[in-house]
């Protein structure tokens, strides 16, 4: 009875909730293994278990050098506990700040929430159908975990800067590849493919007028459909009438959302908290990572918020279009601004970065 209670159509949806508790016990297993940071153990005195775990990462002879380099960080730190927000706006500490935010806001504001939370939504303005769009959903979440993991891999041989670049290119092409699929998109109403699609008889006879004519954009044809059948109804069945009336290479829009998400996984997704921990100097980072990851959070927010008036306002086209100019935007501030910070410790990154934001102020 339970077995059957729990696997039926009403009641499956709370395996998909149900199964996450598998990834969290993983993750909470794992967490005994890592270790704990050499800076906070030579803080406490265990100077000996610090270099036990820099001689995981180094040879024997740098560890010393690091455990040094730790310590002249320590002693040069601020001393007080609570930071003043201020204190992020000081001589050369201003330019990593920029460079963080940077960061922050070019993650989020190349679009990757909005294709995250609205995938099923973008499938279904392709004219797959619901019951498809779903499927291709969760194949962009597969295709997420694979390149998050090979960003993995690859982060510590290749670089932060080449993943970040190439990461963006990939973004600014697949954008484009989106951006192209739907503009050459065309939109035709016809009463037979209406019949086929299962719509009501009373909507198909109110869209009889249009029988035959040809939209060169969803814009259009929304505003027609809106103009003819009255805008609730439009939207109510705007999946269904998008399935019945599109002529689109789905196929191509399918290959350019892959593209955007395997680019942004392997690239902006993973490597933006890992500079936020490199960029800034040990005594305000705490509260630098803090303010860049509010506003992480803030503008992804926005985003998701804005993307179904974006759509509704300024077209699917447009939209994809826009995301692309900022990606194209943050390629080349990165290019010019973003330093390399592999094999660079702590101490070393700090020091370059004040001194080259002293230098701007």
């Amino acid at each position: 009875g339970v077995f059957v209670w729990a696997f039926t159509s009403d009641n499956v949806w709370r395996w998909m909730l149900a199964i996450e508790v598998l990834p969290a016990l993983l993750f909470l297993i794992a967490l005994a293994f890592v270790p704990q940071s050499p800076r906070w153990l030579v803080m406490k005195g265990h100077e000996s278990q610090a270099l036990a775990v820099l001689s995981r990462l180094f040879q024997p002879d740098h560890c010393h050098d690091q455990i040094e380099a730790i310590k002249k960080s320590l002693q040069d730190a601020p001393t007080t506990k609570a930071l003043p927000l201020t204190d992020l706006f000081g001589p050369g500490l201003r330019w990593c700040l920029a460079l963080g935010i940077g960061l922050a806001v070019l993650q989020q504001i190349t679009g990757i929430n909005a294709v995250f939370f609205y995938a099923p939504m973008i499938f279904e303005q392709s004219g797959i159908g619901q019951d498809a769009a779903f499927l291709q959903a969760v194949l962009v979440g597969m295709v997420n975990l694979t390149f998050t993991v090979l960003a993995m891999l690859l982060i510590d041989r290749l670089g932060r800067r080449p993943l970040l670049l190439g990461g963006l290119i990939g973004i600014v092409l697949s954008m484009g590849l989106l951006a192209y699929g739907f503009g050459s998109a065309s939109y035709q109403i016809s009463t037979t493919a209406l019949i086929n699609a299962g719509l009501p008889s009373e909507i198909i006879e109110l869209l009889a007028p249009l029988n035959g004519q040809v939209f060169q954009s969803d814009l259009a044809l929304n505003e027609a459909l809106a103009a003819t059948i009255g805008q609730s109804e439009a939207l109510r069945l705007k999946g269904e009438l998008i399935k019945a009336t599109i002529q689109a290479n789905a196929g191509l829009i399918l290959i350019a959302i892959l593209g955007f998400v395997a680019s942004f996984a392997i690239s902006l997704g993973p490597i933006m908290w890992v500079m936020l921990s490199e960029l800034f100097p040990l005594h305000v980072r705490g509260l630098a990572v803090s303010v860049a990851g509010f506003i992480n959070s803030t503008v992804s927010f926005c985003v998701q918020l804005l993307f179904p008036w974006q759509l509704s306002s300024f077209g699917t086209a447009l939209t994809f279009s826009l995301y692309g100019v900022f990606a194209l935007v943050g390629l080349v501030l990165t290019w010019k601004f973003l330093p390399e910070t592999r094999n660079k410790t702590l101490e070393e990154l700090g020091s370059q970065l004040l001194s080259r934001g002293a230098s701007k102020s």
